[in-house]
């Protein structure tokens, strides 16, 4: 089975730095292989705790060496959910990369176990007669300290369900759950890495990186 790694976070940040330099990122260190993958991005600043910048991924089994390009990218520049990351934010991102598996049928909305499982719902809107679906990776619920009825009422408004929420209609969703293995790296890390492996620190067009590492033309 492919596990999360270390590589996986460096091709990512890779291919976001290529991007704004104009340039096609280093080959990946990892083996190709074949699953559902997510790539989280995060900004820290003034050692508060990391905001979420973007996290897109697919639940369906892919080429991971495409995949983690692709939405190592998307995930950067395409969540609609928040502006763009602009270069003179990398030196203050770190990269989550998850790889998913085990997905398995949930007898219920209940049957699973917070900060083990991820959880994609399914369900069809009683108000609009139409299906929606939504998932949560499996730290979500852990990080924001949420109960199962909690995760589930959260799900069915990231779906799009603006109505009533109540017991009965959660025991009308599918549910489908599954586990992950992840890898998280902060550009400091990186840059690190990169450094002792290619010689040379990263340097990003439209960021002002000062020995290889930290600050932006902003500060």
């Amino acid at each position: 089975m492919v596990s999360a790694n270390r590589e996986m976070a460096v091709y990512c940040f890779d291919t976001l730095v290529a991007h704004y330099n104009g340039e096609q990122p280093a080959p990946p260190a990892f083996e190709e292989g074949q699953h559902p993958l997510f790539v989280t991005w995060k900004k820290t600043a003034n050692g508060s705790e990391p905001r979420l910048r973007g996290c897109i991924g697919t639940l369906e089994a892919r080429q991971i060496i495409s995949g983690f390009k692709e939405y190592a990218l998307t995930s950067a520049l395409r969540d609609r959910r928040f502006p763009p990351i602009q270069p003179k934010e990398i030196p203050y991102l770190e990269c989550t990369v998850s790889v998913l598996t085990n997905y398995e049928s949930a007898l219920n909305h209940l049957d699973w176990e917070v900060g083990k499982h991820g959880l994609i719902i399914e369900f069809t809107d009683p108000d609009y007669n139409t299906r929606r679906s939504a998932t949560y990776l499996p730290e979500v619920p852990a990080h924001e300290g949420w109960t199962k009825i909690e995760t589930m009422d959260s799900l069915m408004r990231k779906a799009g369900y603006n109505g009533v929420i109540n017991d009965s209609i959660r025991k009308k969703l599918r549910v489908t759950r599954y586990q992950s293995t992840l890898y998280t790296m902060h550009y400091t890390d990186y840059a690190s890495h990169v450094k002792s492996i290619r010689g040379t620190a990263p340097t990003i067009n439209g960021a002002l990186i000062i020995n290889g590492f930290k600050t932006n033309s902003n500060h």
